[in-house]
């Protein structure tokens, strides 16, 4: 069925705002089992209150949205055709987006494989909200290559916050503040963690929205050139922690979440 035929609202959707116990059943999962990254994405869905909801809806229903819907891109499959972008430059958003892609061993096939352990395909429902959400989930990399936020747990945690102020989720804010009282714990630093975070939401709300952009496009960009049109700045205190817990003995390799993506 076309996109652009599916209902904003599937009937059995429900939009019911926070979900608290839920999150709480969830997160206490994820503790017992870092490695059960399907728990993050469980926290996301339980935590998709009304405001995330009206700026889908918002989004859908513009003129942009409409072109995006009607063109019915697969962005996984786009990012994931590196062939694709062999005529960009070598700064362009695509080059940097590649190389960080190899650095890492990731595809964007690969977050969409994660997200379907805990909500196999089949049990989606079939609506432009759908649609949106997985804009969010498949654009998630390119945050990491245009904010400069690593996949370290901080820089993980520092990108949730930046999410948060571009989708409203609260779950995503929840991990957030989790993961870097883990990595405190962890590691014992005094390193300012929660400054990190704050500072993800100030870039964030300060940017244009990342997963509204016409992806293709910003592909080819260059990245000094698109991260001064959305409004990107520079994670500053992110930085500044990192080389405190490098000086304190605490390798960036040492300091994970569990999962091997988190979800935008």
């Amino acid at each position: 069925m076309p996109l652009i035929s599916l209902p904003l609202v599937a009937p059995e959707r429900k939009v019911s705002g926070i979900r608290p116990f839920k999150v709480l059943h969830h997160f206490r999962k994820l503790i017992e089992d870092k490695e059960d990254t399907a728990q993050v994405f469980h926290i996301i869905e339980a935590t998709k209150g009304k405001r995330s909801h009206h700026q889908a809806w918002d989004f859908i229903r513009s003129p942009e949205g409409q072109r995006y819907i009607a063109e019915e891109t697969d962005i996984p499959g786009m990012l994931d055709d590196h062939a694709r972008w062999a005529d960009c430059g070598p700064n362009s958003m695509a080059a940097h987006y590649i190389a960080f892609m190899k650095r890492e061993g990731l595809s964007a096939a690969g977050l969409v494989e994660e997200s379907n352990k805990w909500q196999p395909p089949e049990e989606r429902h079939s609506d432009l909200t759908e649609w949106y959400m997985n804009r969010l989930r498949d654009t998630h990399d390119l945050y990491h290559v245009l904010t400069g936020y690593g996949r370290d747990a901080l820089g993980e945690a520092s990108l949730l916050g930046f999410s948060y102020e571009q989708n409203f989720n609260k779950g995503i804010l929840f991990i957030a503040y989790a993961a870097a009282r883990q990595i405190k714990k962890m590691s014992g630093t005094k390193a300012p963690l929660y400054t990190a975070i704050k500072e993800g939401r100030r870039l964030g709300k300060a940017a244009t929205k990342i997963s509204h952009q016409d992806i293709a496009a910003l592909m080819r960009e260059d990245i000094d050139a698109a991260r001064a049109r959305l409004n990107i700045g520079k994670p500053v205190v992110y930085r500044q922690c990192l080389a405190i817990l490098e000086s304190e003995g605490n390798h960036r390799e040492d300091l994970t979440l569990g999962g091997p993506q988190l979800a935008a």
